[in-house]
């Protein structure tokens, strides 16, 4: 990409506050964004070949609005937790493997967004982000969901297309999530705790690619306690199905549970 074309960009960001670069092939993030650090609330250069965020990004103060897609990132700077104001972190598709403990820090975050990288391990210290209401981590490769998951306060959670075996009852704790995700995981029927079903706030629960049938939910402890909870069997397509009811594709029951009661 030509300097006068950057040039041009660099002026129309240092009006309107936003600067979108994406799909140009950028090696690394612009150094010439250090001029607007004052003003730039949004930053998109999605589709890159950046492979390093520097430290520098602490800088831009105002910036509510990170989006770095399908780049080559592979960490992230402990210096991102100065943003006070960031709303939206979005980081997909990079190769990131571990979040730094300032991503705490980031008290205004909204939306998480962190699918399709190469992160094995659940991230620790984010239940200190009380606005937060989206965390993807969908396509990267957690194997268990620990007991920490309680302190978030996310109202969905994806984790799709990971290598789940293990999942904390604690999930169940989260007291403000509704939407949960775990499809295509490595989850057996014994895995799923009861009380996501019987105590939690989940009203969404989506199951699907796991290692069970999900006709065989039935077979769960408290299920019969669901069903009370939640109101009178209901008949789908000829199959029965409880009120937090399975969701009918093709006529037979996909594994998207929805507890209606909520």
């Amino acid at each position: 990409m030509g300097n006068s074309a950057l040039k041009s960009h660099l002026e129309t960001s240092q009006k309107t506050g936003v600067f979108q670069l994406m799909g140009k092939g950028l090696p690394e993030f612009p150094e010439e964004l250090q001029r607007l650090t004052a003003n730039l609330r949004t930053v998109d250069l999605s589709g890159n070949k950046i492979e390093v965020l520097p430290a520098a990004v602490g800088n831009f103060l105002q910036l509510k609005s990170l989006t770095m897609n399908s780049n080559k990132l592979t960490t992230i700077p402990a210096e991102i937790g100065k943003l006070k104001k960031l709303e939206t972190l979005s980081l997909n598709g990079n190769r990131i493997q571990q979040l730094p403990p300032t991503l705490g820090q980031l008290k205004a975050l909204r939306t998480l967004s962190l699918a399709g990288n190469q992160i094995s391990e659940f991230p620790s210290g984010l239940g200190t982000l009380r606005q937060l209401d989206l965390l993807d981590l969908s396509r990267n490769q957690i194997h268990i969901i620990p007991a920490e998951v309680s302190e978030l306060q996310a109202i969905e959670i994806n984790l799709n297309q990971n290598q789940i075996s293990v999942l904390s009852a604690e999930i169940s704790r989260c007291p403000r999530l509704k939407v949960l995700r775990l499809e295509e995981n490595c989850l057996e029927l014994s895995s799923i705790p009861k009380s996501i079903l019987t105590e939690s706030q989940v009203s969404l629960f989506s199951l699907e690619g796991n290692l069970f049938e999900v006709k065989n939910l039935r077979e769960l402890d408290g299920y019969d306690k669901v069903r009370t909870s939640f109101g009178t069997a209901t008949f789908w397509a000829g199959l029965w199905c409880p009120s937090w009811f399975l969701l009918v594709s093709a006529g037979l029951c996909s594994s998207l549970l929805v507890l209606d009661g909520l």
